[in-house]
């Protein structure tokens, strides 16, 4: 793999391992939002990845979000850079032709929550904290948060951790919603990568698809959504891995996918 700013890219198997590497508190910058960019957009390009797994370098922080001495001056021209990357950066990764899964081994803060709220799967470490307190210092989420969160959790949890500051742990997490797994402190990368297996399992022309479906469900409603369905449904018979799931089960054989 080529090399991304403060971004550790290692390929296991079907799936890319994605490490934000940036101590002491992880925090994304201005190259490594342009290299997440073209990182998705190259493993998009990859016929060979089905998935990936993105994770916090050490064992305190998956990442801290920005760093607000970015922001110390006021400075208009780079809050409106800084957010535009950040829009663009995570709206690349949610909408990753694969599974993305967010494997949060330390606070979540910020912009930090933000990329994992990007992601399709979170599994977070019991002992992780996320928020999003940009109020407290005159700021809003704009990477997504205020949409992707209460899609998750419901507005009220999504009030009260925007609009109240409010922090929560990987218990309450996992109980309104913001996360789907909480596991062991220092397993939440290998449980991901577990995951991430499964998905090479699935046929990723089909896992596509899929994905393609759930997310319009934010956005269009069921009537409109049904239709496309169907269609993509019909549309999974010009494939290759259609034939070869078909056949392959009819066999009793493992199928082998070929992502077209």
């Amino acid at each position: 793999m080529q090399d991304y700013a403060n971004l550790i890219v290692e390929k296991r198997g079907h799936t890319a391992l994605i490490t934000i590497a940036n101590p002491p508190a992880n925090t994304w910058t201005y190259d490594s939002l342009q290299a997440l960019k073209r990182l998705v957009a190259d493993l998009n390009a990859d016929r060979d990845i089905y998935a990936l797994v993105i994770t916090g370098d050490g064992d305190k922080f998956f990442s801290a979000g920005a760093d607000l001495k970015l922001f110390a001056d006021g400075d208009k021209g780079v809050a409106a850079s800084m957010t535009i990357l950040f829009g663009e950066a995570f709206e690349t990764l949610s909408a990753f032709r694969g599974v993305s899964i967010a494997a949060i081994n330390g606070y979540a803060m910020g912009g930090g929550l933000e990329c994992a709220l990007a992601c399709d799967i979170r599994i977070t470490e019991e002992q992780v904290v996320m928020a999003l307190p940009e109020a407290a210092v005159g700021l809003l989420p704009c990477a997504g948060g205020t949409q992707n969160l209460p899609h998750l959790v419901g507005e009220g949890w999504a009030k009260r951790m925007i609009l109240c500051g409010e922090r929560v742990d990987a218990a309450t997490a996992l109980r309104i919603g913001l996360v789907e797994e909480v596991v062991a402190r220092g397993s939440a990368r290998d449980s991901a990568l577990a995951l991430a297996e499964k998905v090479g399992r699935q046929s990723p022309v089909a896992v596509t698809a899929c994905k393609t479906l759930v997310q319009a469900a934010r956005h269009a409603p069921p009537a409109a959504n049904l239709i496309h369905e169907r269609e993509l449904f019909i549309k999974l018979f010009d494939t290759e891995d259609q034939r070869e799931g078909v056949q392959a089960f009819l066999q009793k054989r493992t199928p082998q996918w070929q992502n077209r």
